[in-house]
């Protein structure tokens, strides 16, 4: 019995490490890029199917993990410690929450929309404060007057989309891969 949950959390590190290693890479293939940070790629998918194998712990670790490798590889767009630890670590690891949902019905689907919102959230709140200062006059052919609107726009713009591939990919992979997605090899 110590042996088998001994060999479950080896693979449990082993998937993680190579789910995240994964979204790195995904995060180097943008399809587009907003000038201070985000970009439209497919980044959290493999955090997602890693969170709905292996649940809430191990979930809030491997985004956790990729949170610290965006901050560190991809040229961080991050001002000051409050954008290092919302725009990066906390945002990031909010991924994570899509792990509550491991095991139930439609989980894996509901589960990316909770993590990309949780993002969103956290994205949102360090824009219309953090960031404030650098709002521009106009954003997407809009003046711009309110840090809290602007954020919403810039953050929702790229979380949606993401959110929204993540969601089409999950549904393309569902079929063929569902036993593995829902985590029933383990």
């Amino acid at each position: 019995m110590n042996q088998n949950k001994s060999k479950l959390s080896l693979r449990c590190l082993t998937e993680g490490a190579v789910f995240v290693a994964l979204a790195q890479v995904l995060s180097y293939v943008k399809l587009f890029e907003l000038p201070q940070g985000g970009a439209v790629d497919l980044a959290m998918l493999p955090i997602f199917i890693f969170c709905a194998r292996w649940g809430l712990g191990p979930g809030i670790l491997a985004s956790f993990v990729f949170g610290l490798l965006q901050l560190t590889l991809d040229g961080a767009y991050a001002w000051g410690w409050q954008s290092m630890l919302g725009d990066y670590l906390i945002a990031f690891t909010m991924l994570g929450l899509a792990g509550l949902f491991k095991g139930k019905k439609n989980g894996f689907f509901i589960g990316m929309v909770v993590g990309a919102f949780a993002r969103f959230l956290v994205h949102y709140i360090v824009g219309a404060t953090v960031w404030a200062e650098y709002m521009p006059e106009q954003f997407f052919g809009m003046t711009m007057t309110s840090p809290w609107f602007y954020s919403l726009l810039y953050n929702g713009s790229f979380i949606f989309i993401n959110t929204i591939l993540c969601l089409l990919v999950g549904a393309l992979l569902w079929k063929p891969m569902g036993k593995y997605l829902r985590g029933e090899d383990l």
